[in-house]
């Protein structure tokens, strides 16, 4: 099922020594179904709540099976519908996971079926048809960290249990940057996606942020309004660059001797920070149907880059900077309303 519901997060995983990748690859299933659940638009509010709430229960030792998920989705409509449909098998291998392992990822599922819960009663009273945002930059975080902060801090908890050469030191410097090392992945996700989730009926620029611009989610998208919408993305591109910042900060935390671990970790921070340079420099970024994405010839120059590169912190922060082109912290000249020019992907 993994590459059915993720491409990208099927050859990450695929880095990872063994038994880790299995570890992990069962977590993100369990993390998929959760958020299939919060995503699923024609389920009512309180059967979202149901089951997540039972889905939360699952994962307890001695807990019920899924049956209530698989009588959700009786006739899945896709991958995420079927994965969630037979949620019953993901449980099965995590039950057979060790107990130390089963005990690393049970909270962070745990909080994110709870917070899901928690953000789909806010805005369950949107109007049918209007546009759903939201507030402030507060809800943006904490949305960011309900569905990518609490996996960067499994996947801290699993990298611990695996390598012994995590002292004490490493596991404080990497649970200090885990929620920025999800966030960072998370709204890079969410700016390039603007137009498609506005499409969706959805908008992840917080109203907030709009109003300081003096627009509204709905005006982001018009043409008349590109002066003000390039300021609301300047700040979330900025946000977005800080927190892969620290993100990179989390890389070079871990280990040396944890190689195919950092493998794992620089693939997609190197991935987010090319995207998140093309979002910045791409004019049509906020063009309905247009995708922002990087080359295919430009990821597999990344992960042959990474392979050579990941034991060396010295490398690993010049290859960051090169991809984002500059210092840490440098904005990008922000090109996108001058014309539809392209953009060349960085070197």
């Amino acid at each position: 099922m993994l590459p059915r519901v993720s491409r990208t997060f099927a050859a990450c995983i695929q880095l990872l020594p063994r038994p880790l990748d299995h570890q992990v690859l069962i977590a993100y299933l369990l993390c998929r179904i959760a958020d299939t659940v919060e995503d699923t638009a024609d389920l009512p509010l309180a059967q979202k709540q149901r089951l997540l709430a039972h889905f939360r229960a699952c994962l307890d030792e001695g807990g019920p099976d899924a049956a209530p998920l698989a009588a959700a989705f009786p006739e899945p409509r896709d991958d995420d519908e079927r994965l969630t449909a037979h949620a019953d098998r993901a449980l099965r291998e995590f039950r057979a996971l060790p107990t130390a392992q089963r005990a690393a990822i049970r909270p962070w599922v745990s909080e994110m079926c709870e917070g899901m819960a928690a953000f789909a009663a806010k805005h369950a009273d949107a109007k049918p048809g209007g546009l759903q945002a939201l507030g402030d930059l507060a809800d943006l975080d904490r949305y960011c960290y309900y569905v990518a902060g609490t996996v960067g801090h499994l996947l801290t908890e699993l990298f611990r249990l695996h390598h012994h050469r995590v002292t004490s030191r490493h596991y404080a410097k990497l649970k200090a940057l885990s929620t920025s090392f999800g966030l960072g992945l998370q709204l890079t996700n969410i700016i390039k996606d603007v137009a498609d989730d506005r499409g969706r009926g959805w908008s992840f620029v917080p109203r907030q942020l709009c109003s300081l611009a003096g627009i509204t989610p709905e005006e982001l998208l018009e043409p008349g309004r590109r002066t003000q919408a390039n300021q609301v993305m300047d700040q979330l591109i900025g946000k977005a660059r800080r927190h892969l910042d620290d993100a990179l900060g989390y890389c070079i935390s871990l280990p040396r001797s944890q190689y195919r671990i950092r493998l794992f970790c620089l693939t997609p921070l190197y991935f987010a920070i090319r995207t998140l340079r093309l979002a910045a420099q791409d004019p049509r970024l906020l063009e309905p149907g247009h995708k922002v994405k990087i080359s295919r010839a430009a990821v597999y120059r990344t992960i042959r880059v990474a392979f050579l590169i990941a034991p060396n912190n010295h490398l690993v922060r010049a290859y960051y900077r090169m991809l984002a082109g500059g210092k840490r912290g440098t904005p990008w000249p922000s090109r996108r309303w001058e014309g539809h020019r392209t953009t060349r992907d960085a070197t």
